[in-house]
């Protein structure tokens, strides 16, 4: 299949242009002016920027959790990532505790198999890491899986001690592994929590109170101490808080290679979203929604490179059956929300109409960070000669409005229902494919196909 991209303006992390672009199969083959080659297909971008499709380096599609899963599997999960831009997603497989680390990315690989729309790759939750166990990392590593995310957080779960973390970031450093945080002091908020179950306070609002900002704020300062002393590279992920975020400027101004993302809910929403009542469960996510003054030092450190990412912690959970285990009692409330499809909507409008970043910082931010954070780039995240021609026509001047029903992620309500937006996704290209056109998905399940990612960002 030959398609030939016409009148665009093309923007990457870097470039600002107007060219054609000639898509040869699965990758770009020639950027040009006025480009007359035979193709298949002619798409007309005039008035429309020409961008990298998006990577979403933290999602969670099936994901087990409070006795239920994610509602999204890998299809409706990655066909709705498709309608909203994204082309790539990482995704996090799981090591049940006392079984291998390959068997969790065995299990992950049979739940994507055949099922997704867009390209993918997996992180991998770790939960035991001994001495001895760098070789599994190792062989992972060598098969395209270079990152691994541990938690501070969920004793009884997902916790990992201090030298455990040590140990894995210590190994993975020596050959261009990166450890993903999950950065808060779990233990002591499990203390909070039980304090105030005790006194009665039950109600969504009180998951936000119980996991205070200087948590977050320890974990990640605790994180990369431990990183520094491991001589290895430590990436935070969901970072949500002037706190936690003053952590990683004071590392970096150091030297200290410490990296973090942040996500579209903690730039937009507050936790006066929660209210009093039961709605609230709605944004019930770790960690949770702060205050509203945080988001302007969040844009701050988006603009200044102390956070590289922005990523969505897709891990949507329906209110009615699964958001319900938690009524009552909202430390059994399933942590999560759905936010694959708007990820880039909501950046342009919020980051660049709102002028709050340049047009090539928005590229970066969603998708050319990602790529090389992450072992993908020049592959993904750019538009060259010989990259994948994930592309998406991004119309600058439409307005829409995000909503439940005009949204494709499975699940029951929209974290933003009737917020309008300017800037939208129009056609979308992965590998050289149309699969988003006119408002309707033109893939298939099967589409995607695994990444193998080569070495991460080092220190």
């Amino acid at each position: 299949m030959k398609t030939l991209i016409k009148n665009g303006r093309v923007i990457t992390a870097v470039d600002d242009y107007h060219a054609d672009i000639f898509v040869d199969g699965e990758t770009v083959a020639t950027i040009g002016k006025t480009l007359d080659m035979e193709a298949d297909r002619v798409i007309d971008a005039a008035g429309k920027l020409v961008i990298p499709g998006g990577i979403d380096p933290h999602t969670h599609m099936e994901l087990p959790f409070g006795g239920t899963y994610s509602s999204d599997d890998f299809f409706t999960g990655t066909r709705a990532a498709a309608f909203g831009g994204t082309t790539t997603i990482i995704d996090f497989a799981v090591q049940t505790k006392g079984e291998s680390m390959t068997s969790g990315v065995d299990a992950w690989h049979k739940k994507a198999e055949g099922k997704t729309c867009i390209d993918y790759g997996f992180h991998l939750i770790t939960t035991e890491f001994e001495d001895g166990d760098e070789k599994e990392m190792y062989s992972l590593i060598d098969e395209g899986i270079s990152s691994f995310k541990l938690f501070m957080a969920y004793p009884g779960v997902f916790l990992a001690d201090d030298a455990t973390i040590f140990r894995a970031m210590s190994a993975a450093g020596q050959r261009g592994g990166l450890i993903c945080m999950h950065a808060e002091n779990g233990i002591v908020i499990n203390e909070i929590i039980k304090r105030f179950l005790a006194d009665g306070r039950t109600a969504p609002k009180y998951h936000a109170l119980t996991r205070p900002t200087i948590a977050e704020a320890e974990g990640v300062h605790r994180a990369i101490a431990i990183a520094e002393m491991a001589e290895s590279p430590v990436y935070i992920v969901h970072l949500s808080c002037t706190d936690a975020l003053n952590q990683v400027r004071q590392a970096r101004d150091r030297g200290i290679p410490a990296f973090a993302e942040t996500c579209p809910q903690y730039l937009f929403h507050s936790i006066d979203d929660y209210g009093d009542g039961w709605e609230g469960a709605k944004y019930v996510m770790t960690p949770p929604l702060r205050e509203k003054h945080n988001h302007a030092e969040l844009w701050k450190g988006l603009k200044m490179d102390d956070l590289q990412v922005i990523s969505t912690d897709h891990c949507p959970f329906c209110m009615k059956e699964q958001k319900e285990l938690g009524l009552g009692d909202f430390s059994k409330i399933p942590n999560g929300a759905p936010g694959v499809e708007n990820r880039m909507n909501l950046i342009y409008n919020g980051g660049v109409v709102e002028q709050r970043i340049s047009l090539n910082r928005f590229v970066e931010l969603t998708s050319t960070a990602a790529a090389k954070m992450f072992g993908l780039f020049p592959k993904k995240g750019t538009i060259a000669v010989g990259s994948d021609a994930d592309i998406v026509i991004f119309n600058p001047d439409t307005e829409h409005t995000f909503g439940v029903e005009a949204e494709h992620m499975n699940v029951d309500y929209s974290s933003y229902e009737g917020w309008k937006v300017k800037g939208k996704v129009e056609t979308v290209l992965s590998r050289g494919r149309v699969v988003i056109e006119n408002g309707e998905h033109k893939g298939k399940a099967g589409d995607g196909q695994f990444l193998k990612r080569g070495e991460c960002v080092k220190a």
